[in-house]
């Protein structure tokens, strides 16, 4: 059976309504649901086949700008010089003119696919091991944040999830000024594809990542952090735990890592010098 890709009129709202019986306390009743949509996305660079990832069909060109950069396809945004959606049967293919080698050097020398990415997969096409675990330089200094000014954007976050808020199920990345105040949020089923979604925005609406925090709804895995020191992020707070690469990626990259953010809470892994509390604000 085939998958079915959504309508590109109503992809821009992220979920689908079905049908379905609903059973509580011995009731049972038929209702209309909202779902999340989860299609594949081929990510095609200079039509040559890069990976196949299951994606929430919203904000596709951050997506690719973000993925891009993330991924170290490209260097600079100014390099992906095209971005086309073409509505397919079995999904939709994101086809990229980048101006760089690099595609062609991590495809093989006879173009074949990369592996097919899954919306709770890390790998994203990485093929080799060097691929999968690489280490972005360091950070930069980056802002130092009042802890109260994590608490505002975690009580603020929320309500500034739309897709979520209507189906339960996707996850979202933030971008938070040093004062709390959230600039921007993307959401999508994948948790490494709402941060490049989240990327990609950031850059095109050139947003210094030294001047704020990111603010994840997941888990801080090793290809989260791994996503956020190469855009320059200093800090990452999430409100699950790390792994135990993720730290050491954090530590290596000299970014501040938070887990467990909970209004009242958090564990600070790495490089707590960021992350300021009331009694050490600074003047």
């Amino acid at each position: 059976m085939q998958p079915k890709h959504p309508d590109p009129e109503h992809a821009d709202r992220g979920y689908a309504i079905r049908q379905v019986d609903r059973y509580h306390q011995g009731r049972h009743e038929q209702v209309s649901d909202a779902v999340t949509e989860e299609v594949p996305v081929a990510m095609l660079y200079n039509e040559m086949p890069f990976a196949v990832m299951m994606v929430t069909p919203l904000d596709l060109e951050d997506f690719a700008l973000g993925f891009s950069l993330s991924e170290g396809l490209v260097a600079k945004p100014e390099e992906l010089q095209s971005i086309q959606l073409r509505y397919r049967l079995e999904g939709i293919e994101l086809a990229m003119e980048v101006a760089s080698d690099v595609i062609a050097q991590r495809s093989g020398s006879h173009g074949e696919r990369l592996l097919p990415g899954r919306s709770g997969c890390g790998l994203c096409g990485a093929r080799m091991l060097e691929d999968a675990v690489r280490h972005p330089a360091p950070v930069g200094n980056g802002p130092r944040v009042q802890a109260a000014a994590l608490e505002r954007a975690l009580e603020a976050l929320r309500a500034m999830q739309p897709v979520n808020s209507t189906t339960g199920s996707v996850h979202a990345a933030a971008w938070v000024e040093v004062d709390g105040g959230i600039v921007m949020v993307r959401e999508d089923v994948g948790r490494h594809n709402a941060l490049d979604k989240l990327i990609g925005a950031m850059v095109k609406a050139g947003i210094d990542p030294q001047q704020g925090f990111l603010l994840v709804t997941s888990r801080a895995s090793y290809e989260m952090v791994t996503k956020a020191a190469s855009a320059g992020i200093s800090l990452m707070a999430a409100i699950s735990a790390p792994t135990a690469l993720a730290i050491h990626l954090a530590e290596g990259t000299e970014m501040t890592l938070v887990g467990f953010a909970r209004p009242g809470s958090y564990v600070v892994y790495t490089h707590p010098q960021r992350l300021l509390h009331a009694a050490e604000a600074a003047p």
